[in-house]
């Protein structure tokens, strides 16, 4: 081996075994004996056979006590691929590591450098011709919004046009009264003979009540004119604000991508855990039906991917506001009980949100109730709920039912948002989870505790389709604590007491 002088001097390592008016250039560094050595020195680790095979060496490196585990004391030989982070054996074999991805140091710097390589590769299309690249971005963005709002301002354009030449022929006529009042006016004033002047009156009054009657505010008289000219403006004002739309959604994807309501693909889909003899699945699994009449309503269905997983996951469920939910990450060996597992999600019990969190760590408002919960293996389970006290405007009605998920495994952080058109959305609380992601699938539960048609029940409510509830008392219903119904449909025309299937929960 040559001892020649690295090129770049700031970063040699020299040799600790050599005296100091003669230290080389160290050629390895021995993890365990923790000392550098030059390519003279480094003969015995390479010629003994115990040494080689017991002493890992590595590239120079200057050692400030980080050969050794501060936790156990013992050499760190392994690398954790799960924590990024290098290990000793205790902690391989009987710590927090013992389940993870474990790697001998050779192994693992062939393997992250192999990665490192494909990774570069893949953002080396990202970066290709860098001093063009964020002028090409911005030239096509910019050519996007400006085809947007062109069309935009071209449909403002001609609706104003047509309404304003439409008008102004009209507008036109009633001036002509005007100047008609203002001719005889002058013609009236200007008369010196009176019996001349009495005679010309009748039509002067005429000219003036006329002009008093003009109102050039008024738009277009009535007549098939002034309603072909409406419809046209409606159908044209119906185009604009679907530009309008497209154009405002392009500027809010521009800024946040989340933005975009982005519909479910074929990979996501139902996978039932439990299910109530009221509830189906669709042929596709991406649709959750309940039937009044056959009986339990309830449900827990994992959503589950054919795709590989990703540090971010997204979807969107349209939920029924008639049955209480919880939809969020769950243990996957605990999905049939959440209570004997941890779980984080979003609820919704009698119309009101909650965030449930089973961390101890969570952080949870002034409104927060922590309970412990003994598990079916006799362990605990610390589980901590706050309630959410918004629920956007008043007047709707509706908890929600149109809801977005967003899992960010790397954030460990779990985010809902109301979603109330394709590019309105409004975050409802956002979970810390502070456990490891990988043991966590997303979940969704589904419950009635008032079912319809209780075979046992002496007065069986059944509630239509559109609203209404009706209560049955012997052989007749009546709405409410109304009058007995004589007819048999509804006000919509749903057949009172009928069997009804509905979609109470939607992959959107």
């Amino acid at each position: 081996m040559s001892d020649n002088q690295p090129k770049d001097t700031q970063q040699v390592v020299l040799c600790d075994i050599c005296t100091e008016e003669d230290r080389k250039p160290a050629r390895k560094t021995c993890m365990k004996c923790e000392i550098s050595m030059c390519g003279q020195h480094l003969q015995v680790h390479l010629t003994t056979p115990v040494l080689l095979q017991t002493h890992p060496l590595t590239e120079p490196m200057a050692l400030g006590g980080t050969t050794k585990c501060p936790q156990h004391g013992k050499l760190l030989e392994y690398y954790c691929l799960d924590d990024m982070t290098c290990v000793c054996v205790s902690c391989a074999i009987e710590d927090q590591h013992r389940l993870h991805n474990m790697k001998t140091f050779s192994t693992a710097h062939k393997e992250l450098m192999e990665k490192l390589t494909g990774e570069q590769k893949a953002l080396r299309v990202k970066t290709d011709d860098e001093n063009g690249s964020l002028e090409k971005w911005e030239n096509s963005e910019r050519e996007k919004l400006s085809n947007s709002s062109l069309r935009l301002i071209e449909g403002v354009t001609k609706m104003r046009d047509v309404s304003l030449t439409s008008v102004r022929s009209s507008v036109s006529a009633r001036m002509v009264a005007l100047k008609t009042c203002k001719s005889s006016l002058q013609g009236a004033q200007e008369e010196k003979d009176t019996f001349r002047f009495l005679q010309m009156y009748s039509q002067v009054n005429q000219d003036v009540e006329e002009a008093k009657a003009v109102d050039l505010r008024k738009g277009l008289p009535p007549g098939s004119d002034r309603d072909k000219l409406v419809q046209v403006i409606q159908q044209d004002g119906e185009d604009m604000m679907e530009q309008a739309e497209h154009f405002w959604g392009s500027l809010l994807t521009l800024v946040d991508p989340d933005q975009e309501l982005l519909s479910t693909g074929p990979d996501l889909m139902f996978e039932p855990q439990l299910l109530g003899s009221g509830i189906s699945l669709s042929k596709d699994n991406q649709r959750v039906f309940y039937n009044d009449w056959i009986g339990k309503c309830t449900a827990t269905l994992l959503i589950g991917t054919t795709q590989p997983g990703t540090n971010v996951q997204r979807w969107q469920v349209c939920l029924s506001k008639d049955f209480d939910w919880t939809i969020g990450l769950c243990d996957k060996n605990s999905a049939k009980s959440l209570k004997n597992g941890p779980h984080y999600g979003l609820c919704c019990k009698n119309h009101q949100l909650s965030s449930v969190s089973t961390d101890e760590c969570f952080d949870a408002s002034s409104n927060s109730r922590d309970l412990v919960q003994q598990t079916e293996a006799g362990g605990q389970l610390h589980i901590s709920s706050a309630l959410i006290t918004h629920q956007g405007d008043e007047e709707d009605e509706e908890v929600v039912l149109r809801l977005e998920v967003f899992w960010n495994s790397l954030a460990s952080s779990l985010s809902f948002f109301r979603r109330s058109g394709l590019h309105r959305r409004e975050e409802i609380v956002t979970i810390a989870i502070n456990i490891n992601n990988q043991d966590l699938v997303p979940f969704v539960q589904l419950e009635m505790e008032n079912a319809q048609n209780s075979a046992n029940s002496s007065q069986i409510q059944w509630k239509c389709p559109c609203g209404r509830v009706y209560n049955k008392e012997a052989n007749h219903y009546k709405q409410g604590n109304g009058q007995i119904m004589c007819q048999k449909n509804c006000h919509c025309g749903e057949i009172i007491g009928g069997r009804f299937t509905e979609v109470v929960c939607e992959l959107l």
